[in-house]
């Protein structure tokens, strides 16, 4: 997320509003803010798991904030506090207010010509929405989506609700972290009934021109979803993942965070993958899913379970028939 006006590091400390060594150049502007899978230049991000610290110090950011002092900091600007992650979240809700709305269009949202709101349709603030749309009844538009021309959203629908994001903290409290990212919706997309498509923790959340949605679908936080991509009901997306051009997925396939799923892949229905899938057409079936025909053979050997059983007791009873006559 870019901010609209850059931040310096000590407004940022008087954000945070805790303990804080700053290490490196105090004197620059902050350009915005991200999580360190997407960080660009100018950008402040957070870590807190020695798992992620190199990650984070050779990532693009220019700012980071940290809970310890490494020994290279690659020529970036750290701020070193005990809890990184509550010093990211002040940062984000202090750019990212949380503002009641009263009415259920924002004044400032734009609305294309020829496309029509059915009653109970809830547009928030900075909503774009194109031309000849049909945005059907109690639709849900969160603040900073982008909706383009020829989109159909069924009845009940959420575009742009809040990422699930959470840190498990001590005696099993879950802190969250606070979404400030967009969602954007290409052109010809048409949206079931009752699906969410969640907004980017820090970035977007993306789904391809042509795309067709049925009803009951889940898009998890900052998932890009190429072109002509047709997802059937019941369809659980996780999070930052990628579903690239022509794939097919079929009805209650689950696919899990940070995958991507190559182009043209079939994934059939019931099917779950938690692993990421090449490009080239692939048909997948089971959980986890494999190739369909190898699937098949799996199922078919399956059937003969029983009969092979059978036989097995039958061949151990005339073997113990056998030493009994000896």
């Amino acid at each position: 997320m870019i901010f609209e006006k850059e931040i310096s590091v000590k407004e940022i400390l008087q954000i945070i509003d805790t303990e804080a060594v700053v290490i490196g150049n105090d004197n620059e502007n902050v350009l915005g803010i991200n999580e360190i899978h997407m960080v660009q230049n100018g950008e402040i991000t957070f870590v807190d798991n020695p798992k992620y610290y190199e990650k984070a110090l050779q990532s693009k950011a220019a700012f980071v904030l940290i809970d310890i002092k490494p020994e290279n900091t690659y020529g970036k600007t750290l701020i070193v506090v005990k809890d990184p992650f509550s010093a990211y979240v002040k940062i984000v809700k202090h750019v990212r207010k949380f503002y009641p709305q009263s009415t259920f269009i924002h004044p400032s949202a734009q609305i294309g010509e020829g496309t029509i709101l059915q009653p109970g349709v809830f547009v928030g603030a900075n909503v774009k929405i194109g031309k000849n749309c049909i945005i059907h009844s109690n639709v849900s538009i969160y603040d900073h989506t982008t909706i383009g021309n020829n989109v159909i959203i069924q009845a009940n629908s959420v575009i742009g609700g809040e990422a699930f994001y959470f840190k498990h903290r001590p005696n099993n409290c879950w802190d969250k972290l606070e979404s400030c990212g967009t969602t954007t919706i290409a052109d010809n997309v048409e949206i079931g009934a009752l699906c969410t498509i969640d907004k980017g923790v820090s970035g977007d959340t993306f789904v391809g021109e042509g795309c067709k949605f049925d009803n009951h679908v889940q898009v998890g936080h900052d998932t890009h979803i190429g072109k002509h991509v047709l997802v059937g009901s019941h369809c659980a997306i996780a999070g930052v993942t990628t579903i690239e051009d022509d794939c097919i997925i079929w009805a209650r396939v689950s696919i899990n965070k940070d995958l991507v799923v190559g182009k043209g892949t079939v994934l059939l229905a019931t099917s779950a993958i938690d692993k990421s899938v090449e490009a080239g057409g692939k048909v997948l079936f089971g959980s986890p899913a494999i190739e369909v025909s190898k699937k098949w053979r799996e199922l078919a050997a399956l059937r003969l379970l029983p009969d092979m059983m059978q036989d097995i007791r039958d061949l151990k009873k005339e073997i113990t028939e056998l030493k009994k006559q000896k």
